[in-house]
C-alpha cells in the first residue's frame, strides 16, 4: 500500500481498545482458586511488560516510561509512555520526539461462588500518534492470550494535512477491524462488526467458534468424565461466552 505523504507531524491521534476474555471450567472453590492464582503467575506485570514492550516496538515507538503493579489478591496493570517516531520535513537531519503516547494493560481474574467457571478478563489501551496503526498488532495481541471472546475498539480522531494542504481525517484505507486480522484467525471464531464510518470509529467482537473441551478443563481430563457430563460442561461454557459476547444476560 502506498503511503500518503504528510507534511510535518502526524497529528492525528489512533486509538485501539483490545480487550479479551478467557473462560474456564473449575467446579469446586478450591479449584476455580487455583485457576485465578494460576493465571496471576502466568499474566503478573513483568510478563504484561514484555507484551506492551513488544506491542511499542511493532508500532515503531520508544518506551520512555514503565509503571507495572501487581495487585493482591489478584490482578495486574502497567502503563507506558511511548514516543511515537515523527515524520520530520524533508531537509531535516535529526527525527524529533515529540508525539507522546500511552500505552495501559490491566487484568481481571475472576469467578464467583454461584457458578462452575472462572473467567480471566484482560483489557489493553493504545494511544498513538505514529505513523504506525495500532492495529498492526492485533494477531499478536491475539496470540499472547486464550481468547474465548474478544471485543476491539478503533478510533481516529483530529486531522493532519497532506503535503498539497488538505485535511486528513485518517491516514488509513479501513472498513473493518477484521481486514487487519489474519485470515487463520478469523477462521477460528464469528466475528461481528458495529461500525460508525463518519466518525472513524470501528468496533468489532469476536466468538470462538469451536470448544475443544480438554483446554477448558483445570483439573482431570475428559476422559474421567462420561458423555453427559461432557455435554453439561460445554454447555455451560457456551452459554456463558454467548452471554459475555451479547452483553446480556440470556438464559
Amino acid at each position: 500500500m502506498k503511503k500518503l505523504k504528510l507534511y510535518g507531524f502526524n497529528n492525528l491521534t489512533k486509538s485501539l481498545s483490545f480487550n479479551i476474555y478467557d473462560i474456564c471450567y473449575a467446579k469446586s472453590p478450591g479449584e476455580r482458586r487455583d485457576y485465578i492464582a494460576y493465571i496471576d503467575e502466568q499474566y503478573n506485570s513483568d510478563r504484561l511488560t514484555e507484551i506492551l514492550t513488544t506491542l511499542t516496538e511493532m508500532i515503531g515507538a520508544r518506551v520512555l516510561n514503565i509503571s507495572g503493579q501487581d495487585y493482591e489478591p489478584q490482578g495486574a496493570s502497567v502503563t507506558l509512555l511511548i514516543s511515537d517516531l515523527s515524520m520530520a520535513p524533508q531537509g531535516m537531519t535529526r527525527v524529533g520526539h515529540l508525539d507522546k503516547s500511552h500505552v495501559t494493560v490491566h487484568t481481571y481474574p475472576e469467578y464467583h461462588p454461584g457458578t462452575s467457571l472462572a473467567t480471566f478478563r484482560v483489557d489493553i489501551d493504545v494511544a498513538t500518534c505514529g505513523t504506525i496503526s495500532p492495529l498492526s498488532t492485533l494477531d499478536y495481541l491475539i496470540g499472547s492470550f486464550d481468547s474465548d471472546i474478544i471485543t476491539m475498539d478503533y478510533r481516529v480522531r483530529g486531522f493532519t494535512r497532506s503535503i498539497d494542504g488538505k485535511k486528513v481525517f485518517n491516514d488509513l484505507k479501513i472498513n473493518s477491524i477484521q481486514n487487519f486480522i489474519s485470515e487463520q484467525t478469523l477462521q477460528k471464531y464469528d466475528a461481528v462488526d458495529v461500525n460508525v464510518y463518519s466518525a472513524n470509529i470501528f468496533h468489532t467482537k469476536m466468538l470462538l467458534k469451536e470448544i475443544d473441551l480438554k483446554n477448558y478443563l483445570f483439573r482431570g481430563s475428559e476422559e474421567q468424565l462420561s458423555p453427559a457430563q461432557r455435554q453439561e460442561i460445554v454447555d455451560s461454557l457456551r452459554k456463558e461466552m454467548i452471554e459475555i459476547f451479547n452483553g446480556r444476560n440470556i438464559y
